[in-house]
């Protein structure tokens, strides 16, 4: 049964908070704690459905995943020393998780099944199907969305592989079975995506090479038959999910907020680039490293935005913020054109779509062209619309951060699916000044 809630106009959006694990970092902690040999102490792991189901799957092959306080210590197999399942491995509504263990299940000689909720088995697997097949692993259906039943080989091949299109997850499960194969397998990115994979593998103490080409083409290469080690990993503030603070702290007048430990990552920070550009009063202080990524604290306060273009480059850095952006250029001046979007039309729903007819119920002039989205914003919104999420959290967050700035009450029809990545988006939100209900 949905579950529907409405947001309303806000006061201002103060306080001083942290935000749950970066998503990415916390499903690639879990897999490598679990190829490792030793123990692994994981600090700050994002405990939302989408994680948790990587989790399952790593006991179910044999990891021991045991909660230490705040803390997760699991106890890792080694390269090569996991179990064969005795059930198929289902992952609820993650892609991440289901395609990087794709990646993980090449190098064992198993036959495995694995399937998803009705939103997971709707997106495509073919993509991330085809070079690990190259490598070796079979594919028993005639298909490429979950559910499937694969089997894996002992004697993969290590493959040089190009991407057709920038994607962390097609890249990282090349790089996770690589680990299984003699010599050295490379993935070639015409773009820059998530590099989270080739740090915390290099971090786990595989040997990982990065050459940039002239282009700025990157080729990433992983030395088979490795062996990792445990290792302490503290996961920081997913900039994803803090992006939906950031927004609201733009967008509500008199706002002053800090987040603390948020992930800085040069693949994940376009949208503070494009923050910057709108004119947002977006402040990074205490820069650190962790674990061996980039880390630091935000100050947001309240702002005039102006509508820029946004470059179809910049996507791979910011995917997963389109959503509240598109949000974010219904409140900024002028017209906003963000290109590239395709990638959106595959995510947990057609975000490119959802997004468009969510802002249209608001009153925002938005339209679609191939794949760009246009929006023409004004800094007074009517809202008052009602938005269908799609079962996909982060329609229903960046609609939800739209009702605490618009003139109306804005309603989405369903808030279950945010749990997948961040479980206390609103009560947070209601502690730092949000109006629901």
């Amino acid at each position: 049964m949905q579950q529907p809630l409405t947001a309303r106009r806000s006061s201002a959006i103060s306080g001083h908070v942290t935000v749950p694990g970066d998503k990415s970092i916390s499903h690639r902690a879990l897999i490598l704690a679990s190829l490792a040999t030793g123990t692994t102490r994981i600090d700050g792991l994002l405990e939302a459905e989408d994680v948790l189901a990587t989790a399952r799957a790593m006991e179910t092959l044999g990891a021991s995943v045991k909660r230490e306080g705040d803390a997760l210590q699991i106890l890792g197999r080694g390269v090569g020393g996991l179990c064969p399942p005795e059930t198929v491995l289902d992952f609820g509504n993650s892609g991440t998780a289901s395609r990087l263990m794709l990646g993980v299940l090449a190098g064992y000689p198993w036959r495995v099944s694995l399937t998803g909720d009705e939103s997971l088995c709707r997106r495509p697997m073919k993509r991330v199907l085809r070079p690990l097949s190259a490598m070796g692993l079979v594919v028993e259906d005639d298909k490429d969305t979950l559910p499937l039943t694969v089997v894996g080989t002992d004697d993969l091949l290590p493959i040089i592989y190009e991407l057709p299109v920038p994607s962390a997850q097609v890249k990282s499960a090349v790089l996770l079975a690589g680990l299984h194969a003699p010599g050295k397998t490379t993935v070639i990115e015409p773009l820059p995506t998530r590099d989270h994979t080739e740090r915390m593998l290099r971090y786990f103490g595989a040997e990982v090479n990065v050459a940039i080409g002239e282009d700025d083409s990157r080729a990433i290469t992983v030395t088979g038959d490795a062996e990792l080690r445990g290792a302490h990993v503290v996961v920081p503030g997913d900039p994803s999910s803090a992006a939906f603070l950031v927004a609201a702290a733009l967008v509500c007048p008199g706002s002053d907020l800090m987040i603390a430990n948020i992930l800085l990552n040069p693949t994940r920070t376009g949208f503070l680039r494009t923050l910057k550009e709108m004119g947002a009063d977006v402040e990074i202080l205490n820069e650190r490293d962790a674990a061996g990524e980039p880390v630091g604290d935000l100050r947001v306060r309240s702002s005039a935005l102006k509508g820029i273009r946004v470059a179809p480059e910049r996507a791979p850095s910011m995917i997963d913020e389109y959503p509240i952006l598109a949000v974010l250029a219904a409140f900024a001046e002028g017209e906003t054109r963000m290109e590239g979007l395709g990638e959106l039309k595959v995510k947990e729903s057609d975000r490119l779509a959802a997004a468009a007819a969510g802002l249209a119920a608001c009153g925002v002039a938005a339209r679609i062209e191939g794949d760009d989205l246009i929006v023409t914003g004004a800094q007074t919104v009517r809202g008052g619309g009602s938005v269908e999420t799609h079962m996909d959290h982060r329609i229903a967050m960046s609609f939800l951060t739209l009702g605490f700035a618009s003139e109306e009450p804005v309603v989405v029809d369903d808030i279950r699916m945010i749990a997948t990545s961040f479980p206390n988006f609103v009560p947070l939100m209601g502690s730092l000044g949000a109006r629901f209900g």
